[in-house]
């Protein structure tokens, strides 16, 4: 990549108002000039699990196109690095309704900003589906996860899709979740097979409360410490096995086991199959932060 041709990238963290907490994602805001090689090359070269990219905006109209990649590979939706993005734009052009197009579809979100200036997005999702998991896709996920078939029985096993599709592993304890230690190889290759981006891996401490982990190989990273794909595929999935809370909205804690804690909150309580899901995201200290526009 030339230096003419070298954008600036902004970082930031997801999903939490804390810049050592939450999921770091690269943003450029300016990516026009970028073939998909190049956005896979500066994607690598941050090392982040994903970097957005937006490839064409309108600023009057507030909406944007955008690419996602992992230093490894494109990625038709990324949760983290969206609500990233929607924070770093608003920064620039203000509060209120944006739209990225993205290779999933037209993702609608809305910004809103606190009188302290912390920033937060509400994206909503594709229309979500579930599917039971198959036998042979849970026993291959145990055996690389080395885990047992002792779930929560209450949660079966299912594949479920917000923008991407994610395995759904309920397990019966905390403990169990926070002694995750998994074949890397082994379940990177499982997940190729399936089609899946990450294991959302749960453990339900409250109807309104969840704990999650998120395994992400297939990316080259061995764990998301948010994830927004998956948290609004998990709404879908408990809206198709009915158990969502009454008012359809619950909080998942994520990250905590990688000392960076993050909270996502999710709302299926729409009759559209979409799922909302919020958080805040922060400026990483140091990291490049343009005053500038958009880009055109």
């Amino acid at each position: 990549m030339s230096p003419q041709t070298r954008p600036e990238i902004l970082r930031y963290t997801a999903f939490s108002t804390d810049a050592a907490g939450g999921n770091p994602a690269g943003v450029v805001l300016d990516a026009t000039a970028l073939d998909a090689a190049a956005m896979l090359t500066t994607a690598a070269e941050v090392g982040y699990s994903e970097t957005a990219f937006i490839t064409a905006a309108d600023q009057a109209a507030r909406r944007f196109r955008l690419r996602y990649f992992s230093p490894l590979a494109e990625v038709a939706f990324c949760g983290h690095a969206t609500v990233a993005t929607a924070v770093a734009l608003t920064e620039r052009i203000g509060p209120g309704p944006l739209v990225f197009d993205t290779p999933v579809g037209e993702i609608a979100l809305d910004t809103s900003t606190a009188p302290a200036g912390s920033v937060t997005a509400t994206l909503t999702s594709v229309p979500t589906r579930s599917r039971p998991a198959s036998e042979a896709e849970v026993h291959a996920s145990l055996t690389a996860l080395r885990w047992s078939s002792e779930d929560d029985p209450a949660l079966p096993p299912h594949v479920a899709f917000g923008g991407n599709e994610h395995l759904v592993l309920a397990v019966a304890t905390r403990e169990r979740l926070a002694a995750l230690d998994y074949d890397f190889d082994a379940l990177a290759d499982v997940m190729h097979r399936h089609g899946w981006t990450t294991l959302q891996l749960v453990w339900r401490e409250t109807r309104e409360l969840f704990h999650a982990r998120d395994p992400f190989p297939i990316g080259g990273v061995v764990e998301d410490p948010a994830t927004g794909a998956a948290a609004a595929a998990l709404g879908g999935y408990l809206r198709a096995v009915a158990a969502l809370p009454p008012s359809g909205a619950f909080t998942i804690r994520q990250g905590e086991d990688l000392g960076r804690p993050s909270l996502l909150r999710v709302d299926a309580s729409t009759a559209d199959g979409r799922v909302r899901v919020s958080g805040q995201a922060v400026a990483i200290a140091g990291a490049s932060a343009s005053t500038g526009g958009a880009g055109a």
